[in-house]
């Protein structure tokens, strides 16, 4: 995922240096290029060959050192850097970068480079809310530099708050949002569905379907890292969604319509990704079940049909739902494309190995007014990357 992008990871003397072990070795395993550059305090909390075993390149801590006759290592360096993370960043570090003072390898190549910066604070809590290092933050931020919130609990020194690194697999997120793929969704605004809607009948009972949520929860992803501003309109799900979008939560079909409507004039695409429970208890509050021949018997209403609701309001909005079938697939689903005004139908079958709910597989056929592209089984990652190549690359 991140072949041919160098990564430079700064390192200071904190205590959480020895988290930033793991976050390199990720890199690694995404077949990133990794270079590590420490302070001469960090080296006292965890070894450079640690580092230089985890990423197969010298690990850096002498200003003067040289890669060979003809290289200044902190220009060669800042040259190859994609992205460029200290993590922990101490308050000394953010003070020197903050102030254009470069007095050791990390903070000389911190100027040098014309890589995206971003810093992830960790230190005491005290430190971390006095006002000279929230200025030393803000002033980073104005120069273009990003500043990572620092997490909250119990830290080295024994005190309870904020100040701690985040954990090396939400900084991995923040590269993998950074570098992962090409920002071609740059400006756009979507909004995706996903989950499965649940349906009241009374305080303990409820209809609903077998959807987990994997795929829309997959093109929200696929959407983020491809640079757009992504609103995830999320039901019931057995996944969590992904960071960077904006998480709305709801519960029924009605809660779900109404939050894509509000919302539907300010944006470009909708994918409505979620199962929607197509019906609805009649007369909730004083809903009756009865029993007849031993069945339980209930009465239902439709409820409102978002895809057909944005097919008719749509002005310049592009709008894709899905259809899941039994039989029939590409038949019944032409129908849907039809009726629902939509552009395009992402369509599966039940039927079909390694397709519909509870897989981490799908199987679509993306089925438009003009073509029809049926894509091989894949991962539903893989598969919502292919989704969105077929809305912006016709």
């Amino acid at each position: 995922m991140l072949a041919g992008k160098t990564v430079v990871l700064g390192v200071t003397g904190s205590i959480a240096a020895y988290k930033t072990a793991s976050l390199a070795s990720a890199l690694k395993k995404l077949d990133c290029d990794v270079h590590v550059i420490m302070t001469k305090n960090a080296c006292e909390i965890i070894t450079p060959l640690t580092f230089e075993r985890l990423t197969g390149n010298k690990c850096i801590v002498e200003t003067f050192d040289k890669i060979n006759a003809f290289e200044v290592e902190h220009i060669s360096i800042a040259q190859k850097a994609d992205m460029f993370m200290v993590a922990p960043a101490s308050a000394n570090i953010l003070g020197k970068a903050a102030n254009g003072i470069a007095d050791d390898m990390l903070s000389t190549t911190l100027l040098a480079t014309k890589a995206p910066i971003y810093f992830a604070p960790a230190m005491n809590t005290n430190m971390y809310l006095n006002p000279i290092v929230q200025d030393n933050m803000k002033k980073l931020e104005s120069y273009g530099c990003h500043i990572i919130e620092a997490a909250s609990g119990r830290l080295a020194c024994g005190d309870v708050g904020i100040g701690k690194m985040p954990e090396p697999e939400v900084l991995l997120q923040y590269i993998l949002k950074e570098l992962a793929f090409e920002k071609d969704l740059a400006g756009k605004r979507i909004i995706v569905t996903a989950g499965a809607t649940c349906e009241d009948i009374d305080p303990v009972r409820y209809i609903t379907n077998r959807s987990t949520g994997k795929m829309g929860i997959a093109i929200a992803r696929a959407a983020m890292l491809r640079g757009a501003d992504v609103t995830l309109i999320k039901a019931k799900t057995d996944v969590e969604p992904p960071m960077f979008v904006d998480v709305v939560n709801v519960r029924s079909a009605a809660d779900m319509f109404d939050a894509v409507t509000s919302r539907f004039d300010k944006c470009d695409i909708v994918i409505k990704a979620a199962a929607v429970a197509d019906y609805t208890p009649a007369n909730v509050a004083d809903e009756k079940i009865k029993k007849a021949d031993g069945d339980m018997s209930l009465s239902l209403d439709r409820t409102k049909d978002i895809l057909k609701y944005l097919g008719e309001h749509k002005t310049h909005q592009f709008i894709c739902g899905f259809s899941m079938e039994t039989e029939n697939v590409l038949e019944n689903s032409r129908k849907k494309l039809a009726k629902k005004n939509a552009d395009m139908i992402a369509a599966n079958s039940l039927r079909t190995a390694g397709a519909g709910f509870g897989t981490d597989t799908n199987v679509l056929t993306l089925i438009t007014k003009d073509k029809e592209v049926e894509l091989p089984i894949m991962s539903k990652d893989e598969a919502a990357h292919k989704l969105l190549d077929t809305i912006i690359k016709p």
